[in-house]
Formats: C-alpha cells, structure tokens, sequence
C-alpha cells in the first residue's frame, strides 16, 4: 500500500510541471492577462511606513525620588505600515488612508523599485479616513489616472495592489461585490465600494483599478471575523477622493456641504401623524436661518426620502449624504409633505467655518490648524493674533518647530490681528519670519 503511494506521489510530481506550462498562445490567439496593465499601475502604488512617539508617562515621572531610584519611563514607538497611490507625479502627491499616517513623527516611502523617500502631510480628512502627503525629490515617479468611480457597475472586474503584511508589492483581483456601502464604525462619511478582490492589513491605502489601468478606489478596510480576508474589502471610491484632495490643496481643509436642516429619525407614531406608509425617511424638524433648505421652501414636517436617487432611511443618511456632496453642486431631494411626494433642486453650500488649515495660508504652515483669538480673550489680555489650536506630528508646520498654544503675532516684520491679515501678508511668500507668543515667552522664528 506504502509503494503503490509513493509511486502516484512520484507520478504527480513529475506531471506537475507539464500541467503547470501553459502554452503562450491557444489555437492562434493569445492567452488572457493583465500583466501589460500592471506594468504601468505598480510604479504607481507605494509602501507607507510611519513612526510615531507615544510619551510613556508615569504618575511619579516628575518626582525626584522616584526618578532617583526607578528611572525615568522611555517613551513608546509605535511604527504603521500601509500603502498609497501617487496621483500626481509633479508635484509629489501621494494618496493613502489618514490611519496610516495619523499622528507619526517620521513618514517614509518606498517606491516600486525600493528607493526610499521622506514624506510630508500636505492634508488629512478623518472623516473619511483620506490622507494626502507629499515626497520631494522624487524624479520620475508614475502617476495613476482616476476615472469616475460613479459609472462602476455591480460585477465589474478590479484589481487591488498593496502591502499586505509588510510583505511587499502584492496583486490580487475580484469583482464589484456592491456599490454605496455605509454602517462602518468610526467614519462620518461614507460611501464605499465593496469588492471580493483580497484586502488584507498593510493593503490600507492602496489602488483599487480597472482592467484599463485607472484609479478607483483607495482600499481602506475589511469585514473579518477573524482578522484575516473573508472576501469583504472596502473602498473609497475615486470620485471622493478627487474632491477630497482638490478641496486640501485648495482649503487645507475638506470643507463639508449641507442643506441647512436640523432632523430627527421618524417612529411609528410620528409617521401616521405625517400620513406615511412606513416609518423610513428623514424628518426635518426645522432650517437653519437663510440657508438653502429656507430658500427652497423646506420645513419642519417635510420628510426627505431620496437625494440624487440614493435611497434616505434615517437621519443619519442625510447627513452622511450631505457631507459626501460637493459644495456648489445641485441634490435633487425627494420629500414628502401632506402625504404627497414633491421634489425640489437645491444647491449643496459650505458648512460655515471659524477656523483654517495652515496649507490654505500658506505651505510651509501646511498640518497646522488656525483659529482667530475671540473677543473676549483679546478683551482679557489684550492680546490679538492667529492661535494655533492643532499640529499635525509629521507636517511641514511640526518640523518647522509650531507647536499647539503658539500665538501668531506677526509676520515679516508686520503686525497680523487675525487670519485675514495672515493670508494676505503670507500668500506667495517663500520665506516666513513669524514673531511667536509660546506661553510667557517671545521669540522670532523662521521659515526658509
């Protein structure tokens, strides 16, 4: 029995390698593949390595004694691997997820042929987990191109490239599984394309494309009960990231869209008041004063079912369908009211902001967030200037030496009251000579 085993083992072994050479061409024709594609997608797909440094601090660090005898706590280097996408070889731009890079001191990137580049923050969008960096000194970098991830199709073929594990460039491919995915924890804004493609830890940030080659999706997530790939990845599409990275280059900032309405969900009760079928849709239970929503005659009562076709169940679909809508563009909302459906066409408006990223003033304040002093507090001390309430650990702003609590007093030698006088005086300046208050103490520093 043992050596009748041992032969078909010895058979199979040597069969192997006759059932493993494909021919090159079958009846005249070309074997299918997508290795022609992938030779222009992969230079375009990097590896994100970063390092951040998590204080270790103990309740008795500052005791003397305690620092005497026991020593001081080291602190903590956390290190994050990942992927990303270059979308603009000029200039240097990276894609990758904000989970990445969010909070790192030192942000590295390895290129397809494993040169290895320092990055810098340009922008980062928590809210849906986007990033943007930047590398200098890259010549010759291969940009992908995005394509409009709205004319996607259910059962569409894709293509994912990462680092998955750590382990290096990897290629793995599937389908559409499902279109405008919501319900993931820990994002505001959803919209997420679902593929059976593997997406597996270190594939965060990564391209998801078409069989042409073109961007459409930047992977970001995995349904998995055990941790590992279930057949249930996740992401962005590339229409999202398109305007997310237009609005950080541009604003610093995402700015967010809305109607201008306050809303609850609806229940049992409140939809027979309102001579609804179902107890689905978005209540609206008033409008923000001289907002689109006012101007186009919404009102307390209306219940919003649909925007743009997409299907409205609670409250929080609206906003999430809000915040997902370009500033300026049109949403053709359906809502009912008396028990008739009505429809009417009104244009998404910026949610208003009393604060700005640096990357809007100026680049070299690029990962610093900028507010103006209130009244009050200028009344108190006598004080005016720019505070900066946030640095982003890995930033332009971070390495220049800006820390959060730093006032902004003036610029090139001219006072600044507020952030109107720091964007005039900053635009187009190379060189930054900032008069800082950092708590008691009053220095110059510069930026060069």
């Amino acid at each position: 029995m043992l050596r009748k085993f041992a032969l078909s083992l010895a058979l199979f072994t040597v069969a192997l390698p006759t059932l493993a050479a494909l021919p090159a061409e079958v009846d005249g024709e070309p074997l299918p593949s997508i290795a022609p594609v992938l030779e222009r997608v992969m230079p375009a797909v990097v590896n994100v390595h970063s390092t951040t440094t998590i204080a270790n601090r103990h309740p008795f660090a500052d005791d003397p004694f305690f620092r005497r005898f026991f020593g001081v706590p080291r602190d903590r280097v956390a290190r994050s691997l990942g992927s990303g996408v270059i979308v603009d070889s000029d200039d240097g731009l990276i894609l990758t997820n904000n989970h990445v890079i969010e909070g790192a001191d030192d942000i590295r990137v390895t290129l397809a042929d494993g040169t290895v580049l320092t990055a810098e923050v340009v922008g980062t969008d928590p809210d849906t987990d986007l990033a943007l960096i930047r590398v200098a000194d890259g010549d010759g970098l291969q940009e992908l191109p995005l394509a409009e991830s709205d004319r996607l199709r259910v059962g569409d073929f894709v293509v994912a490239v990462g680092n998955p594990f750590g382990l290096g460039q990897t290629v793995t491919s599937g389908i559409v599984s499902a279109l405008g995915r919501r319900g993931l924890r820990g994002l505001n804004y959803q919209n997420f394309i679902q593929t059976d493609a593997s997406i597996n830890p270190g594939n965060s940030g990564g391209a998801l494309v078409n069989l042409r080659g073109e961007l459409i999706g930047i992977n970001t997530a995995i349904f998995s009960p055990s941790g590992g790939n279930v057949g249930i990845g996740f992401a962005i599409p590339s229409t999202l990231a398109r305007y997310v990275v237009d609005e950080l280059l541009d604003h610093g900032i995402v700015r967010r869209g809305r109607l201008g309405v306050s809303l609850q969900d609806l229940n049992e009760a409140l939809a027979r008041e309102l001579a609804l079928e179902q107890p689905t849709g978005a209540l609206i239970t008033g409008t923000f004063p001289d907002s689109a929503a006012e101007r186009a005659g919404l009102g307390a009562g209306d219940v919003v079912i649909a925007v743009n076709n997409l299907r409205i169940l609670t409250a929080a679909d609206l906003r999430n369908a809000e915040g997902l809508l370009p500033v300026g563009q049109i949403a053709h909302v359906e809502y009912f009211r008396d028990g008739r459906l009505r429809t009417v066409d009104i244009e998404i408006e910026a949610v208003p902001l009393n604060r700005i990223h640096g990357a809007a003033v100026n680049r070299r304040l690029s990962g610093a967030l900028l507010v103006d002093l209130d009244e009050e507090t200028v009344t108190q001390t006598g004080l005016d200037g720019v505070l900066i309430v946030e640095v982003q650990r890995g930033s332009a702003a971070y390495r220049e030496g800006l820390r959060r609590g730093d006032l902004i007093r003036g610029l090139n030698q001219k006072p600044v009251t507020g952030i109107a006088d720091l964007r005039a005086l900053a635009e187009d300046q190379e060189r930054l000579l900032l008069n800082m208050l950092r708590g008691r103490r009053s220095f110059l520093l510069l930026l060069d």
